[in-house]
Parts: structure tokens; sequence; C-alpha cells
């Protein structure tokens, strides 16, 4: 009999409830450049959190998270903020690695 095998998307939600785990996904995202990417990621890392239950402790509406999530979403910074700090999570800025 063979073993039942989880998807892909599955593993990622549940690798992403981990705090660090979602960290080091975001950061990566961050890395590419692209911020449909950035945009992409946090959207799976919200899936994994319940996005109704983030919607909720983030005080916003449950469509717009979609929408500020989505390839073409354009997050206000409190948005943003606040979705970050609902998941247990913050900005950040730090200094660019000098190239020498």
């Amino acid at each position: 009999m063979s073993a039942v095998s989880r998807s892909y998307q599955e593993q990622l939600l549940q690798d992403l409830k981990v705090p660090e785990e979602a960290v080091a996904y975001l950061n990566a995202a961050l890395e590419e450049g692209s911020e449909a990417l950035f945009l992409k990621a946090l959207r799976n890392v919200a899936e994994a959190h319940g996005m109704t239950h983030l919607a909720q402790s983030a005080q916003l509406n449950r469509e717009s998270l979609y929408r500020m999530l989505s390839g073409q979403g354009n997050p206000q910074l409190s948005s943003l903020k606040a979705v970050l700090d609902s998941l247990g999570l913050r900005l950040a800025v730090a200094a660019k690695e000098s190239v020498a």
C-alpha cells in the first residue's frame, strides 16, 4: 500500500505556521526584489494562519486583505504593519551589505 502524499501547498502552509520559517520565506521573497512575489509570499503566510482570523485580528476587511495580498496589491504601510503585527512579525530596515 502506498503512503498518502501531501501537496506542496499543503506542506508549505503547514511550515509557514512556524514563525522562523515564515520570516525566512518572506525575507527570501524580499531579496528577489519583486513586490508581487513578496505579496504572494505574505499571502501564503496569511493563508497558513487563516485569512478570516487574520483580517479580524488586523482589523481589516477580509476582501480588502485578499486584494491587498494579490499580485497587483498595493498595501498602505499601516495595513502592512497591521498584518505583520497580527502574524507576530514586524517590519525592519537593515543596511545593505557594502560591495568592496
